[in-house]
């Protein structure tokens, strides 16, 4: 049985299939909240999503060899550029509705998106990754993976502030099972959190006090086929997804690190960014075909993977299977819908924290030396850059289309810019890392 670097054995012969079958479903349940809320603002199908998010993760798996434990799910980098090209309508009533005549050229522009990062996995190929790492040193890498954490973290407190008693209950009982849980306890402490803090709040719901609504279950009729949707093309709706697409990129080679950092491999060399580009890129363009929202790399459970320090790439396949079955059972969605908010964002709460803290680990271990002013100049400008066009995306007119940048694509951008031109950069591939490039490049 393969080790990671730290020494641990996770997978079927070490864990069992039952507990690997449990550490799947605890990924459907980190990934779910995020997932469904994308498909919710744009006016997508909930179940369509679920079924993109889980055949793009297979489709990602097979493409990367099985050797990343990724699990794809929807993102919110192009919510913008739904926004744009879709916004939602109003009923008569004042109900957001989705608009159903524009949906499907957002779709097309999704798969266009897909097209980008295929594109970009080709010339990898073709020019060497070797000289794409070099723009991605740990100083530029830590801190983006530091910012990923930091911009999700409001998301948290947003969600847990509907019921901070629930939100703090739940991350409670996180941290008990994470610190002095034993067994699989200790393997599948959010899967515990969640369910632990859902009794609670069922228990309080039947004493008087709604914390939960369960008028979806009362309204749920099983088994349904998902809602697929087939696309449509329009130039100004291509541009907008695609100028995201290409900002995106970097979040997924940010994600990508953090997850390498997270299990102690490099991912980045192998199966390498060729590969792990080309497997999001036509999940991503697979979900535009069939009415999904763009796939990206999701933190949530990397943040996970963290946690638990299982590095099995096939309990993601797990839970990518788990989840196009359950696309399927409206029952369940409506089941995971009633969950209170507060929970998931209890949850969060410590999952981006993780994420965060991955990134300051990734620092540290590559011995980024911050008594030099470049060094701490890249930083500087990666977390303001983040933080500040977070809160005040940067957006800028092309004709008719309005063009919109989040904190993180600013960052990322401004980031490996400024690290390219500034003199002085200190880090080198390790010999051993060169090699591993090398021969990523060969295969």
């Amino acid at each position: 049985m393969d080790k990671n670097a730290s020494g641990v054995t996770n997978g079927f012969q070490e864990l069992g299939t039952g507990k690997m079958m449990v550490l799947g479903l605890q990924h459907v349940f980190a990934m779910f909240g995020a997932t469904i809320l994308v498909p919710i603002l744009t006016g997508l199908s909930v179940s369509a999503t679920l079924f993109c998010a889980g055949i793009g993760t297979l489709l990602f798996h097979l493409i990367t060899k099985n050797k990343v434990p990724i699990f794809l799910g929807s993102s919110f980098a192009f919510l913008a550029a739904f926004s744009t090209v879709a916004p939602m309508l109003q009923d008569a009533t004042g109900n957001a509705v989705p608009n159903m005549e524009k949906l499907p050229y957002a779709l097309g522009g999704v798969v266009c998106a897909g097209g980008v990062y295929v594109v970009l996995a080709i010339l990898i190929k073709l020019f060497g990754i070797k000289r794409v790492m070099k723009l991605f040193p740990p100083v530029v890498t830590g801190p983006i993976i530091i910012l990923i954490g930091l911009i999700l973290a409001p998301t948290s407190l947003n969600m847990a502030s509907n019921n901070w008693v629930l939100a703090v209950i739940t991350m409670a009982i996180l941290i008990i099972c994470s610190t002095w849980g034993r067994g699989m306890i200790k393997i599948v402490p959010i899967l515990v959190a969640i369910f632990g803090a859902y009794i609670i709040a069922a228990i309080v719901t039947a004493c008087g006090v709604p914390w939960i609504n369960f008028t979806p279950l009362a309204e749920t009729t099983g088994v349904s086929m998902p809602g697929f949707m087939l696309p449509k093309f329009e130039v100004g709706a291509i541009i907008s997804f695609v100028v995201v697409a290409l900002a995106a990129m970097i979040e997924h080679i940010g994600d990508i690190a953090a997850i390498s950092a997270t299990c102690g491999k490099n991912y980045l060399a192998n199966p390498g960014l060729t590969r792990t580009l080309l497997g999001d890129g036509l999940a991503t363009s697979l979900a535009g075909f069939i009415g999904g929202p763009a796939n990206t790399t999701y933190s949530e459970n990397t943040g996970v993977v963290a946690l638990t320090k299982v590095y099995d790439p096939n309990v993601m396949v797990i839970a990518a299977v788990m989840t196009v079955i359950l696309s399927f059972v409206s029952a369940f969605s409506d089941l995971i819908s009633t969950i209170p908010t507060a929970i998931i964002g209890g949850v969060s709460f410590i999952l981006y924290g993780m994420i965060s803290a991955v990134g300051l680990r990734n620092v540290t271990e590559h011995h980024v030396d911050f008594s030099k002013s470049r060094n701490v100049l890249v930083a500087a400008l990666i977390f303001v850059c983040g933080l500040g066009f977070n809160a005040m995306p940067l957006t800028f007119q092309v004709g008719s289309v309005t063009l919109s940048f989040g904190g993180l694509a600013v960052a990322s951008v401004v980031g490996i810019v400024v690290n390219a031109i500034l003199p002085g950069k200190d880090y080198e591939f390790k010999a051993e890392e060169e090699e591993s490039l090398l021969n990523a490049e060969e295969s």
